[in-house]
């Protein structure tokens, strides 16, 4: 085989190169994922995503890999999920409703939502339950004191407020903030204006930094209510998204955890809109948002 088929998915913006790797080996997916995802001299994406089946035991229809733009794997992609789910049913891959797909964090259920075309739209993902403490997030509790002489020496905005339960809306110049895992690792800052983040420069710091040996995701919130917020994202392996779910997810978790927000949430994110809700009889936090089929095409080996 001289190519390797694949399909351009995106879910707000946070865009993968998807390939059916059911009945084909992929050689090295990190250094494919770090050749497409290039924005110059790839496909340019977030990363990549490997369709694949499931193992016998998990009890379900397809398994997802995902793989960072920079080749690292992920556990979880919440945008990446729901372009997972649109592929397999369009294809006519899968039709189960709900369809089960097993991730590098667990198996998730999936209900989907079609149009005029026949075709996925939109697609709701129990996303489980939020997993806290260090050892869950991968939080070196002793180095938190140098992350935030690091940050506080950057145009972050002023002093951190770090874990405080019932904080409420943070005071001006302030930051409250959490840890948390949805599958995958997030820091979640609540701030004034998330416009005036120098979200590039900040970003990197904390994903780097030695509070987090196996580095972790950012995400920066703005209330606007207790039902809506505004956020800017940093994704661990790939930088400045234009949108998150399992961040999504984790924001409306922290907000509601401190009382910043209620348990349904509108999520504006730079790509668009993402409707959260943390349900309290289950515990098990509910993400709906858009999955979109760019295009498809045939990428050379080498």
């Amino acid at each position: 085989m001289t190519h390797l088929p694949f399909t351009k998915v995106h879910g707000l913006g946070n865009d993968y190169v998807l390939v059916d790797a059911r009945e084909r080996a992929v050689d090295d997916p990190p250094g494919l994922a770090r050749r497409v995802s290039n924005r110059h001299r790839g496909v340019g994406a977030d990363g990549l995503i490997l369709l694949l089946p499931a193992d016998e035991s998990a009890g379900a229809h397809l398994r997802m890999r995902m793989f960072n733009a920079d080749g690292s794997e992920a556990e979880m992609c919440g945008n990446g999920i729901r372009c997972l789910c649109k592929y397999a049913y369009d294809h006519g891959l899968i039709r189960a409703d709900p369809m089960r797909i097993q991730s590098g964090a667990d198996v998730l259920t999936l209900r989907y939502q079609t149009g005029g075309d026949g075709k996925v739209r939109s697609v709701t993902v129990d996303m489980g339950e939020p997993k806290w403490g260090a050892d869950e997030v991968g939080v070196r509790i002793d180095r938190l004191g140098s992350l935030f002489a690091t940050l506080l020496k950057t145009e972050a905005g002023g002093p951190l407020v770090f874990d405080r339960p019932g904080a409420g809306e943070p005071a001006e110049g302030a930051f409250n903030a959490r840890w948390l895992s949805m599958g995958n690792p997030h820091m979640v800052f609540f701030c004034r204006d998330v416009s005036g983040i120098q979200l590039d420069r900040i970003g990197p710091l904390i994903e780097h930094h030695e509070a987090f040996p196996q580095r972790i995701n950012v995400q920066f919130v703005e209330r606007l209510s207790a039902s809506e917020v505004i956020m800017r994202t940093w994704e661990r392996g790939s930088g400045a998204t234009q949108a998150c779910g399992t961040g999504a997810a984790a924001v409306c978790v922290a907000g509601a955890a401190d009382g910043v927000t209620g348990r349904e949430l509108l999520a504006h994110l730079p790509g668009g809109d993402l409707e959260l809700r943390w349900d309290e009889a289950s515990g098990h936090v509910f993400l709906t948002g858009p999955a979109v089929e760019v295009f498809s095409g045939n990428w050379p080996l080498r």
